[in-house]
C-alpha cells in the first residue's frame, strides 16, 4: 500500500505539470488579438491585483511622490473584506484612485479563477463588477482587465475582448513585437522579491528591447503577504525604472500611446 502511494505521488506531479503546460499553451496561442509593440522609448506600468488598501495607501503614495500613477485591478465583491492579500479597499479608496489620477481596472466581481470559472460565468462577473462600479462611481469605467489567479481559457479570452481594450496575465516577461491584447504579459514583483537584481535585469532587458514592461503585485507593507512586497523594494524598483529612461504610465494610457503611434506610422 505504501509503495502504491509512493508511485502515485510522482505520477500526480506529472499530471499536474502536464495540465499546467496545456493551460498555459491554450492561453498563449488561442483567441489572440494581435497588437504591435514597437517603441522608440520603453514603457513601464505598475499594477496591483485585488487592490489591498496598502497598494494605494503605501504603493500609491510612493508612485505619487515621483509624480506617477498606477493601475488598480479591483474585485468589488472583495471590498471591505479580509483576503489572502490583506485588507481590501474601501469605497473611499476607490474614489482616491480616481482622484489621484490612477487607473481602475477590472478583476471580476468575485475574483473568479480565470481557468476554473466557466467562461459565461466569468463574463457575468465582469458585467457585475462594472455595474457595481457604476453605482459607486457613475463617471468611472473599466477599460482594462487582469485575470485573477490562473491563466484564462480560450473562450474566456474571446469574451473579455468585448469589454476591454486589453487584458493582462502573468508570464514574468515584458511585451515587445507582436503581442496579444487579450493576454498581455506581466512580471510579478513578489516572485523575485528576495533577489531585486533579477527585477532590475528585467528593466534593463525591457529598455534594450524598447518594450512594454507591466509590473504586478498585491499588498505593499512592512510585513507583506507572500503575494506582496515591502515598501523599500517597491520604491527602489520605481526609482530604477525612472532612471532607466522608460516612460511610466498606467496600462490604459500606455496602450493608447502605443496605438496612437501605430496609427500615425500607418498614415505616413
Amino acid at each position: 500500500m505504501n509503495d502504491s502511494k509512493a508511485t502515485l505521488k510522482p505520477l500526480s506531479r506529472l499530471v499536474t505539470k502536464a495540465q499546467g503546460k496545456y493551460q498555459r499553451a491554450t492561453a498563449r496561442y488561442l483567441c489572440k488579438r494581435p497588437f504591435d509593440v514597437r517603441l522608440r522609448t520603453p514603457i513601464i506600468s505598475f499594477t496591483f491585483d485585488d487592490f489591498p488598501r496598502s497598494a494605494l495607501l503605501t504603493g500609491g503614495k510612493i508612485l505619487q511622490s515621483f509624480g506617477l500613477a498606477g493601475t488598480y485591478y479591483a474585485s468589488l465583491g472583495l471590498m471591505g473584506k479580509q483576503a489572502p492579500t490583506g485588507e481590501m479597499f474601501l469605497v473611499e479608496d476607490l474614489k482616491g484612485v480616481v482622484e489621484q489620477g490612477h487607473e481602475l481596472g477590472c478583476h471580476t466581481f468575485g475574483h473568479c479563477h480565470a481557468w476554473d470559472t466557466n467562461p459565461n460565468s466569468f463574463e457575468q462577473a465582469i458585467t457585475q463588477n462594472s455595474e457595481a462600479l457604476s453605482t459607486i462611481l457613475p463617471s468611472a469605467s473599466f477599460k482594462t482587465l487582469s485575470y485573477p489567479i490562473g491563466v484564462p481559457r480560450a473562450r474566456t479570452k474571446y469574451l473579455t475582448s468585448k469589454y476591454f481594450e486589453c487584458s493582462r496575465g502573468g508570464g514574468q516577461s515584458f511585451n515587445v513585437g507582436t503581442v496579444d491584447l487579450n493576454y498581455l504579459s506581466a512580471y510579478f514583483l513578489e516572485k523575485t522579491r528576495d533577489t531585486p537584481d533579477k527585477i532590475k535585469r528585467m528593466i534593463d532587458a525591457n529598455c534594450e528591447a524598447n518594450g512594454w514592461l507591466i509590473f504586478a503585485t498585491h499588498d505593499i507593507c512592512e510585513q507583506p503577504t507572500r503575494y506582496g512586497c515591502v515598501p523599500e523594494l517597491f520604491e527602489d524598483i520605481v526609482k530604477y525604472s525612472i532612471q532607466s529612461g522608460a516612460q511610466i504610465l498606467p496600462v490604459f494610457q500606455a496602450y493608447e500611446i502605443i496605438r496612437f503611434r501605430l496609427t500615425k506610422q500607418a498614415a505616413l
